[in-house]
């Protein structure tokens, strides 16, 4: 029998985390969730989003990755320094050890599984860390003057300029070689890890994108692409074509 096929759009796993209610009849209590920009990002580029919710059970991980065509690692706390053989320094931020096995479990799921991986803010720092690289606890700590990395509010503004290395995935995405980005971080990439490459920076040297070239797309970016989804609309490249690495095309 004939008719119209249609093309099943590919289901994209957004590692969630959990936030407790400050008040109301469920003070305390626990809720997974993920910033909703994520899931309006890759439902405009094509694909199904899916919250990820926080779990601690191995075999439980490595099945939600099974039913889903790409990761994306979001956004969140301080990954724990532990992660990358240090001790905690006092300008470290919140952390959430427990979390960061949840998205090593899930990108070691997605890495043998060749399924592409998307990471933002701390997403990138998952990826650093995983594959043994280090973080800078706060961005005093790299002894330099640095931009303002943090820019407080109005996340669909731009802040300040990257620069992107014309042989990686992102100058290929973006077409550009130096274009603006907003900024939500107060760690960055100190040692880039194994079988990464640094392919973008701001001004100052901080690391702004890793990649690692021998996988098919495993691409990290420091700033929050999301939260431009509506403002700054080059930024739609990015999610366009993770979701199209996704639908195994």
């Amino acid at each position: 029998m004939g008719g119209i096929k249609h093309m099943k759009k590919p289901v994209i796993g957004i590692s969630g985390s959990l936030i407790i209610d400050t008040s109301g009849n469920f003070a305390g209590y626990k809720r997974s969730y993920v910033n909703n920009d994520y899931i309006l990002s890759i439902i405009k580029n094509g694909g199904v989003p899916f919250i990820i919710p926080f779990n601690e059970n191995e075999e439980v991980i490595k099945a939600q990755i099974e039913m889903v065509d790409g990761l994306l690692i979001s956004g969140g706390q301080d990954v724990t320094p532990k992660n990358y053989g240090e001790e905690p320094l006092p300008k470290l931020g919140d952390t959430f050890p427990e979390r960061d096995d949840f998205e090593y479990g899930l990108l070691k799921a997605a890495l043998e599984a060749k399924k592409p991986v998307l990471g933002i803010c701390r997403g990138v720092q998952i990826i650093n860390t995983y594959f043994k690289g280090s973080l800078y606890q706060d961005l005093s700590y790299m002894g330099i003057d640095v931009l303002k990395h943090n820019q407080v509010n109005n996340p669909a503004r731009v802040t300040h300029s990257v620069t992107v290395d014309k042989n990686s995935k992102l100058f290929e995405i973006f077409g550009e070689e130096k274009f603006m980005v907003n900024s939500f971080h107060h760690q960055a990439i100190k040692e880039v890890g194994n079988g990464l490459v640094k392919t973008a920076a701001a001004p100052d040297g901080i690391i702004e994108a890793v990649e690692k070239t021998d996988y098919p797309f495993l691409v990290g970016v420091q700033w929050h692409p999301e939260m431009l989804h509506e403002s700054v609309e080059m930024m739609n490249k990015l999610f366009t074509r993770f979701v199209r690495e996704a639908s195994n095309e």
